[in-house]
């Protein structure tokens, strides 16, 4: 197996659901709660998040082709989406869009369980995320080893995330707004490479198939 394959995996998956971006949000939807119920929040929310992502990590590609969609046309689309995702993130975008709908699912909807949503669905397996997923499942190219590979990245990035909202409070004392800022930024110029790098491989593959 490719450790190109699995380093690509993990840094995609890692910045697509950006765990540090999602502090600040995760201590506003569970403002007010006792440390036990943001514990239960947080676990819950992980949960359906990496039930989601493995879902369409192993199911997305029949999606597609139930839709008419080919994989080539779909890394191209899901790379200029993500390329945007990453515009966002390095002019300081994401987290202004992230937040605004945190605070309208919340205000509008009158959420009950902020796990599910607006928390797993959609700040964190969301298109950016199902997008990235879709797309690294495709590149296993139905080796069940990457594929189970793939699967147990995942579940570390969502590990991460969890650590992420566990820790929430310590960590944006740590961070502060300047540290928020560069992060945010550098991640999302690696992205933005990782982007532009899935909409060539979809431009070769529609090449070499003509």
């Amino acid at each position: 197996m490719s450790i190109e394959f699995l380093t690509s995996a993990l840094v995609t998956l890692l910045v697509t659901l950006d765990p540090p971006g999602l502090a600040p949000i995760f201590l506003s939807l569970t403002q007010g709660m006792s440390a036990g119920e943001r514990r239960q929040v947080a676990i819950r929310a992980c949960i359906i998040a990496f039930g989601i992502l493995a879902f369409f990590g192993v199911a997305g590609d029949v999606v597609l082709k139930a839709l008419g969609v080919s994989l080539p046309a779909f890394r191209i689309a899901g790379g200029l989406l993500l390329f945007w995702i990453a515009f966002e993130m390095v002019f300081e975008r994401r987290s202004e869009r992230k937040q605004q709908t945190a605070t309208t699912a919340i205000t509008q909807d009158h959420i009950r369980n902020v796990a599910a949503f607006p928390l797993a669905i959609p700040l964190m397996a969301g298109p950016g995320a199902l997008t990235a997923i879709i797309l690294l499942a495709g590149r296993a190219e139905g080796d069940p080893l990457r594929l189970v590979a793939l699967a147990v990245i995942c579940g570390l990035v969502i590990l991460s995330c969890l650590a992420v909202f566990l820790l929430a409070s310590p960590l944006a004392r740590l961070l502060g707004v300047t540290g928020n800022i560069v992060l945010t930024r550098l991640l999302g110029v690696i992205l933005a490479a990782l982007a532009v790098q899935f909409v060539i491989d979809g431009v070769w593959a529609v090449v070499r198939a003509g």
